[in-house]
């Protein structure tokens, strides 16, 4: 057993664990956004903390690892009221910014089990065994007791909404309600990749973090504390490919190493090096299997592997740099400056397709399909 597995085996099913590794709340460490957690901290430090947070960023680069160690530094300050210019000021004292893992707060933190700790996620449907699609009001509605109960242990209180692009319009609307009157001494953070699918007022009444991609130093760092700690091995050659392909995710770099993300992809490099021939009965074979009702994360890798390969496409073809070894060969036969534009269409192409199959419960095995038969005719009228 795993040492993640052996920490959560008592906890409750996670949304979006990657297994055998450590949930976010778990992780000890933040690697990047070093200026992100440094505007937050000045806000705490300032006496003037910002009551609502939205973390944005690409899939996987630790918006949710930094949530939780913003989280945990609130909850271990200690707090004092100090009359200023005859008013009541609020000020924090003390404190580290870095909570231990020995710390009773980190400890609480990581079990869900702090008073003071909310956490709004999609729910589990015990008819169906999943989660819901979406973050329902019924979730949403958990923060009128916590925000009306007397703080435990401390006084100030933290909500993280993980994720906050996956509130429903009446989970928005109540949200939305606590953001317009928080109470006094509560910090919101607001977890989300598609920054977009926010309503308008609540990002208006929200502080922004923007976390980027990391690079490559800091997700070898992030990625290789990861093995270690959940005692996963990984070769230096699947690390090295899984760094390359991983777009600065943390999340992708692992599911490739540990999943058979390094095989969907080496699938699609021949493939790709195959255009314009296609084998139609074995991509058809694949957007089955793809398509499964289980397979909806292997999907979505394979999608994003692919998209990826196209994306370095284009940037190769704009400045000659920035592939993967293996993707060279068909890339000098396939890409030009004359052809560029059609490269960068197929990929918002295939990624609006993407995004609507997700969203409208589409047949996803023609997804698949029709991204490879769109990448046979850009090859078939623009290759060489």
């Amino acid at each position: 057993m795993s040492a993640a597995a052996k920490r959560t085996r008592s906890a409750p099913v996670e949304p979006d664990r990657l297994e055998p590794f450590s949930t976010p709340r778990q992780v000890e460490r933040v690697f990047g956004h070093d200026e992100a957690a440094a505007e937050f901290l000045s806000s705490l430090h300032s006496g003037r903390l910002q009551h609502a947070w939205l973390l944005v960023g690409p899939e996987g680069v630790g918006k949710a690892t930094l949530s939780y160690r913003l989280a945990r530094t609130v909850l271990s300050q200690e707090f004092s009221q100090e009359n200023t210019h005859g008013g009541t000021q609020d000020h924090i004292a003390g404190g580290s910014e870095d909570v231990p893992p020995d710390h009773p707060v980190f400890r609480k933190v990581a079990g869900l089990a702090h008073p003071n700790l909310l956490l709004i996620r999609r729910s589990w449907i015990e008819k169906s065994k999943r989660y819901s699609q979406w973050i329902g009001v019924d979730e949403v509605r958990r923060l009128r007791a916590f925000l009306g109960s007397t703080a435990g242990e401390g006084v100030w209180r933290v909500v993280i909404v993980d994720r906050a692009d996956q509130l429903n319009q009446n989970a928005a609307n109540a949200l939305l309600k606590a953001l317009e009157e928080p109470p006094p001494n509560t910090v919101f953070l607001l977890v989300a990749s598609a920054e977009g699918r926010l309503p308008v007022t609540i990002r208006s009444r929200t502080r922004v973090l923007r976390l980027s991609a990391l690079n490559e130093d800091s997700l070898m760092g992030a990625v290789r504390a990861a093995l270690a700690r959940d005692g996963v091995e990984a070769d230096e050659t699947t690390l090295a490919l899984a760094i390359a392909l991983s777009e600065g995710s943390v999340r992708r770099a692992l599911e490739l190493i540990t999943g058979d993300g390094i095989q969907l992809y080496e699938d699609i490099v021949a493939t790709f090096d195959a255009l314009p021939g296609i084998d139609g009965a074995k991509i058809q074979r694949q957007a089955e299997k793809l398509s499964g009702n289980n397979e909806t994360e292997r999907l979505e890798l394979y999608l994003a592997l692919l998209l990826g390969l196209v994306e370095r496409l284009v940037r190769f073809g704009a400045t000659g740099e920035g592939l993967v070894d293996s993707e060279q060969t068909f890339a000098t036969r396939f890409v030009s400056n004359e052809n560029l534009s059609a490269w960068a269409d197929a990929w918002e192409a295939i990624s609006k397709a993407r995004a609507e199959v997700f969203a409208l419960n589409l047949d996803r095995s023609i997804l698949v399909l029709d991204s490879w038969f769109r990448l046979q005719k850009l090859v078939q009228d623009h290759g060489h």
